[in-house]
């Protein structure tokens, strides 16, 4: 009995089912599944555009932009305000060339506004100032000195005089009224 109820694959037919039922072939089997696929495809799209154009209205918000183009940047605020100590005056002296030039410098040291402190000891370490000015710049090339150098050489003194010299006192910003370096 159990050998009777197995499918029989090799063209026999099963007793019991009737002989005169035809399958269907060729295309009018195949279009009910290929519209059957048609139409789950396409239920599928309209139901993914939906979605998306509901979820972009949402974020945004009736069509307005997300991102407003700023006028001003926020991170340009304004420069501060700093006091000048031109206590140094004009500095002579030679670059460390095989054949010197000379150099004629006039710094200005810039602090903090209002800090007592740092004026104090700026003034009473003027001397030093001066000597240090002498000596940073002998110990400089001429192609060191270069108008392009000049922010380099910025940073150099405020490093070192903020570090070396100079207790309480911050230096925040170095300029030059002048800086002629001449061939002898």
């Amino acid at each position: 009995m159990a050998d009777k109820d197995e499918l029989e694959l090799e063209g026999e037919e099963s007793q019991g089912l009737g002989n005169n039922q035809k399958k269907a072939s060729g295309l009018v089997a195949l279009v009910p599944n290929l519209l059957k696929f048609v139409a789950i495809g396409l239920g599928a799209l309209i139901f993914i555009v939906t979605v998306s154009v509901i979820t972009h209205n949402i974020l945004n918000r009736g069509g307005r932009a997300q991102t407003a183009i700023p006028t001003a940047s926020p991170f340009v605020g304004t420069r501060p305000t700093f006091t000048a100590f031109t206590g140094i005056g004009q500095v002579r002296t030679m670059t460390n060339d095989p054949i010197p030039y000379s150099v004629v410098v006039e710094m200005i040291i810039h602090y903090d506004l209002n800090d007592n402190a740092a004026m104090t000891e700026l003034n009473d370490r003027r001397l030093e100032l001066v000597d240090f000015t002498r000596t940073f710049f002998r110990s400089k090339r001429a192609h060191d000195l270069r108008p392009e150098n000049e922010q380099r050489l910025r940073q150099e003194i405020i490093e070192h005089l903020n570090t070396r010299i100079l207790n309480t006192a911050r230096v925040r910003m170095i300029t030059f009224n002048q800086l002629d370096v001449m061939q002898i």
